[in-house]
């Protein structure tokens, strides 16, 4: 039996599940194991049944639209399951066969060979939090969209309005057009409705975010992240749901290259070559850090609502947000000043920005749920 551990590769879908073994050793075999459908009870008979044999059973399987249910399944059975990231499975060049047994072969394979990389795996409380901002981003970009498809409308009909769009008085305005074709009229006012329904729905959204962190266990981190400009109330309980706990970063450069912060690299032996940022891991964490990173072109201060959310922080807390001004604001402007493109600087920013994310992170302990 080997070293007495069994891997164990799920290829994981709705309906169903293809297993494939491997047993300890280095060269020992790698065999199919079967379908089996996705549920409860044939996940709990699949446990039991390889575990019968007095092994340790190492299970894995990809991260998708599933979710994690699987591995809280397992988990609960008392069995060592990790999630794997999907980009970062080692692949052979020129193998163009992918089947679903040979994807639960290669995952049972790698996992013996230590070649897997395992993805955090969020509580429910926080992956229900997660869920809710992501629902809120999905409402932000439905609002952009209806709106883009108002003005094209109106840009149709030959109407513009040349001062700042979506407040009071451009809704008064868009209530005076008058249309030659009686229809336009009705248009109009569907596309006012869409715009209207969603704004409500992200407000409402906005609303639950505030009401549920009462109730979280990363509500102080979120709080402490209020402290700094550019992470209101949204932004940071956006970025703490997509990042998680981040104690398990050992240095603010792992948080720096996960967020895809870092340039990309093309080195050998003395030629160096550094390209554009990597845009790996998360990229709702990455834009709202890139957004963030914009107001840091003003001076440094402390404005009347940044001292409001900064009232209930400690004078560490508050000293590494002051801290963060006075850095972030001079490096804009210096980096500004050398004629580096906008969008240059305002990355460089956010890299920095995260290491100051970290330091706030990692001085404020979790909740007790």
């Amino acid at each position: 039996m080997g070293d007495g551990i069994r891997y164990v590769g799920l290829d994981v879908h709705k309906d169903g599940i293809v297993v494939a073994v491997a047993e300890g050793g280095l060269r020992s075999e790698v065999r199919d194991y079967g379908r089996i459908a996705n549920t409860p009870a044939a996940l709990r008979r699949l446990a039991h049944k390889l575990d019968r044999e007095g092994v340790t059973l190492r299970l894995c399987y990809e991260a998708g639209p599933c979710g994690y249910g699987i591995q809280r399944q397992l988990s609960a059975l008392g069995q060592e399951c990790i999630v794997v990231a999907p980009s970062l499975i080692p692949k052979r060049m020129g193998d163009r066969v992918k089947t679903d047994r040979r994807d639960a072969a290669n995952l049972a394979r790698l996992h013996r060979a230590g070649e897997l990389t395992a993805v955090w795996v969020p509580d429910p409380g926080h992956e229900a939090m997660r869920d809710l901002v992501r629902a809120r981003l999905d409402a932000v970009r439905a609002l952009r969209r209806a709106r883009q498809q108002l003005s094209g409308f109106l840009l149709r009909q030959g109407c513009h309005y040349g001062r700042p769009a979506w407040t009071k008085l451009h809704r008064r305005w868009l209530a005076g057009l008058k249309f030659e074709q009686a229809v336009h009229h009705i248009v109009l006012e569907d596309y006012i409705a869409a715009v209207e329904a969603a704004q409500d729905r992200r407000d409402r959204l906005t609303a639950q975010i505030a009401a549920m962190l009462s109730d979280w266990t990363l509500a102080p981190v979120v709080a402490a992240l209020q402290t700094m400009r550019g992470m209101a109330l949204v932004n940071a309980a956006t970025l703490i749901a997509e990042l998680g706990d981040l104690a398990r970063f050992a240095n603010p450069r792992q948080l720096m290259a996960y967020l895809g912060l870092v340039p990309s690299e093309h080195s050998s032996g003395a030629s160096v070559k550094r390209g554009s940022l990597t845009k790996a891991g998360n990229s709702a964490a990455r834009r709202l850090l890139i957004e963030a990173a914009w107001t840091y072109r003003f001076p440094a201060r402390i404005s009347r609502e940044l001292r409001l959310r900064q009232e209930a922080q400690s004078r560490a807390i508050r000293e590494i947000a002051w801290k963060a001004q006075l850095r972030l604001c001079a490096r804009y402007r210096k980096l500004a000043r050398s004629g580096k493109p906008a969008n240059v600087v305002t990355a460089a920013i956010a890299r920095e920005l995260a290491g100051f994310v970290w330091a706030i992170a990692r001085r404020v302990p979790p909740a007790v749920s």
